[in-house]
């Protein structure tokens, strides 16, 4: 760097120049610098940096960027070295363009002629709307600004912005310099196809998270063994003996829940929830298995994987009155937009699950009545494989939208929050709990931001588990805090 600002210097003794290069202090090229980054016209004309003044305006954007970038990760980081250098290939072709810029520039006394004192300028004047950015990926790094994680419309609306500030301010400090009109406008093209460039190929950051420190949600932590997988079945046949039987003359509840994706928490939370409802609100103690993927629960809960969802369907109809009773199932995870529900506990293969799998299943069970819930991504399209005269479904969203919080800062889904957590608290009604709860998804998707439309809620009722659930909710409602 140094070498190139020596040779640089000699721009400055161009044809036309009599007066020497003045000097500046290095606060005052730092202060000119974001002047230039606010839009502000620098105060600088025929003054030149020194080499060691370069090379610690250097130093200071380097110390800045990498202060900010590792609170940028919440949790353990590590340095990565190539992260950090992988986009600097565009610096030295930006600065192959400011040569070029500079090289037609008009000589004037009021005016800067040097490369060095561009780059000086320069790499002040980036440091705000980097600075920006990056305060902005640090608060919603820290779940401050959840808006941006959960909309693509917002994230690029910012990211545009702060990179329109950042070719703003660089195509003024070029005009500063005398760079003609034409000029400036082939160098902001050359701009913005190197931010593009770089957001495209190398989105590499200085920092990532250390995933051999990182809390359990981040990582993979299930430790397969031998002694892991007799513990999982004898836990399964304390499940299956530990059941209830059901009672003759009374509709009892039974549930399944079925929580298949590890690596974020949210899905173990609304489990863990509704087979709470299921055991308080619908006299279901000791009728529910709760399957679960999430290595803190290998001794407590069994593993959620297609072939036990079909073998705890088939041991709750064994204990169940199979032509009365009702089987209220829960699936939480991801969902793709061929309906399959994400599966994941590495180094465990868990294979994902699609609504056909599950009708197939429920059917060679032999399982009448049937209330199923599925808080998913595009759910939708699990109502037409589902629905029957004798089962009521309901979806977190249609076969064409998304549905919403789920992520590793949410606490409930916002399907699941609002349908059991808040409404089945206060009803035995399913039909009247998602009335009242999809309006209440509806305000909050609009409050946080979601862009690709209402996720739209599904339900199917049909006609003969009306009167089933009508008798149930009679049954229940003395009960009623």
């Amino acid at each position: 760097m140094i070498a190139v600002v020596d040779d640089v210097q000699s721009l400055s003794n161009a044809p036309g120049m009599t007066t020497p290069p003045r000097r500046m202090p290095l606060p005052a090229w730092l202060r000119e610098g974001l002047r230039a980054g606010l839009l502000m016209r620098p105060r600088v004309a025929r003054e030149q940096p020194t080499p060691v003044q370069v090379a610690l305006l250097l130093l200071i954007l380097w110390a800045v960027e990498l202060g900010l970038a590792r609170l940028e990760i919440a949790g353990p980081a590590q340095f990565d070295l190539r992260g950090w250098l992988a986009p600097w290939w565009s610096t030295a072709a930006l600065l192959l363009l400011a040569w070029w810029g500079l090289s037609g520039a008009r000589a004037g006394q009021a005016q800067p002629a040097s490369l060095a004192a561009w780059l000086a300028l320069w790499m002040a004047a980036v440091m705000p709307a980097n600075v920006v950015s990056q305060l902005l990926g640090i608060a919603h790094a820290h779940g401050a600004l959840p808006m941006l994680g959960n909309s693509a419309t917002a994230a690029w609306a910012v990211y545009l912005c702060l990179w329109a500030w950042t070719v703003a301010a660089v195509l003024l400090l070029f005009r500063h310099f005398g760079v003609p009109r034409a000029r400036i406008a082939v160098l902001g093209l050359g701009m913005v196809g190197l931010f593009a460039l770089t957001a495209w190929q190398f989105p590499d950051r200085p920092w990532r998270a250390d995933i051999a420190h990182a809390p359990a949600e981040q990582r993979a932590a299930l430790q397969l063994s031998q002694s892991v997988f007799e513990a999982q079945q004898a836990l399964w046949q304390r499940t299956v003996s530990g059941l209830a039987a059901e009672r003759a003359g009374v509709v009892d509840v039974y549930g399944l829940v079925f929580a298949p994706f590890a690596d974020e928490d949210v899905f173990l939370r609304e489990g863990n929830m509704v087979a709470k409802v299921l055991a308080e609100r619908f006299d279901a103690h000791g009728r529910v298995i709760h399957l679960a993927n999430h290595p803190e629960t290998t001794e407590t809960h069994a593993w959620a994987t297609p072939a036990n969802l079909e073998r705890a369907i088939e041991a709750l109809a064994t204990r169940m009155d199979r032509e009365h009773d009702v089987l209220v199932v829960y699936l939480t995870s991801h969902g793709a937009k061929d309906f399959r529900l994400a599966a994941a506990h590495g180094p465990l293969q868990v294979d994902p699950v699609s609504p056909g799998e599950l009708r197939r299943a429920l059917d060679r069970a032999g399982i009448r009545n049937l209330v199923v819930a599925v808080s998913a991504c595009y759910s939708g399209g699990w109502v037409g494989p589902l629905a029957s005269d004798t089962t009521l479904v309901m979806t977190a969203a249609d076969a064409d939208h998304t549905s919403f919080g789920c992520g590793r800062l949410s606490e409930l889904t916002f399907f699941g929050r609002a349908l059991f957590d808040e409404q089945l608290r206060k009803t035995h009604s399913f039909e009247q709990a998602f009335a009242q709860a999809v309006p209440l998804i509806r305000q909050r998707e609009v409050e946080a931001g979601k862009d690709d439309g209402f996720s739209n809620p599904q339900i199917s009722v049909g006609d003969r588990i009306r009167p089933v659930l009508r008798e149930l909710e009679q049954r229940l409602a003395p009960a009623k805090p």
